[in-house]
């Protein structure tokens, strides 16, 4: 089965394009994505598939075997995998996802691509969560996680995440806090978690945990929700930097918190996947 390898500032996909083969079953998704034992990724792409809705469908799975509604990074990398593969050009076009309906574009060189991600809402996931709505002027919600209380605010861009403002973040706590998040008794869905700390009105920071993925050098979504929840607590202006481990995403924050989102993507390999590897059963 023939794959094509990308990666967006280190947020890697595996496209599978359903001419080349169908999407695999849970047990092989985990084994394809599996860094030791598989191909390595963050997860599959599985498209161009045919909607009424739009241009274009896609299927995102995570590299555990769930779907996410939507991936930033992950909708970059499509785009530029249709632009490589001919199907679209530099014009603007439509991709449906669980998640909604967002607009593509790829830039003149194919080095930047542009998604309009849709609008944030707050406390979306939390209000399914039984959480008390949140939309006022404090969004603040405290959440006991680790042995400790930090506040959060939460919300939603067509997947669920988490925001915690801090002074100082790490991917040690990233990793050690956000999986603790991530599967808190109030996101009974799971919840995508980003540590932010704030740089001045135009650059934030974050280190995330990303659900179904673990710790995660970029991630496109993640970048939307912080940078959102950022401009509507007012501690940025509506054009903001996110620096990442992996590099930065630049979003534009519009009326009604829409979101639009630009940044890089990288061709890494085309691969075969050989069936051996799925037959090995030891290790996982």
């Amino acid at each position: 089965m023939k794959y094509t390898k990308y990666h967006a500032l280190g947020n890697d996909y595996l496209v599978l394009d359903p001419k080349d083969g169908t999407l695999p079953e849970q047990e092989e998704i985990v084994r394809i994505c599996h860094r030791n034992f598989g191909l390595g990724s963050d997860g599959i792409l599985y498209g161009p598939l045919k909607t009424e809705k739009a241009d274009y469908a896609l299927r995102i799975i995570n590299p555990d075997g769930s779907e996410a509604e939507k991936s930033g990074n992950g909708l970059r990398i499509f785009a530029r995998y249709l632009h490589d593969a001919g199907t679209v050009k530099n014009d603007a076009f439509t991709v449906d996802t669980l998640g909604g309906l967002v607009t593509c574009q790829v830039g003149q060189c194919a080095d930047s691509i542009t998604v309009d991600m849709g609008r944030v809402e707050f406390c979306a996931e939390g209000t399914k969560a039984g959480i008390k709505d949140l939309k006022n002027q404090s969004i603040g919600q405290e959440l006991s996680f680790n042995g400790k209380t930090q506040t959060v605010y939460i919300a939603d861009i067509g997947n669920p995440h988490c925001v915690v403002v801090q002074d100082e973040i790490s991917a040690k706590q990233a990793k050690e806090d956000g999986a603790a998040i991530e599967s808190h008794a109030n996101f009974p869905n799971r919840t995508n978690v980003q540590f932010l700390k704030i740089i001045d009105r135009n650059n934030i920071r974050i280190e995330i945990w990303e659900r179904g993925a673990g710790y995660t050098l970029a991630s496109g979504s993640s970048s939307s929700a912080a940078a959102a929840v950022a401009y509507r607590i007012g501690l940025c202006d509506c054009d903001i930097t996110v620096h990442m481990p992996g590099g930065q995403i630049k979003i534009q924050i519009g009326d009604n918190y829409a979101v639009r989102m630009t940044g890089p993507t990288t061709r890494v390999a085309l691969i075969n996947l050989d069936e051996d590897a799925l037959r090995f059963k030891q290790g996982l």
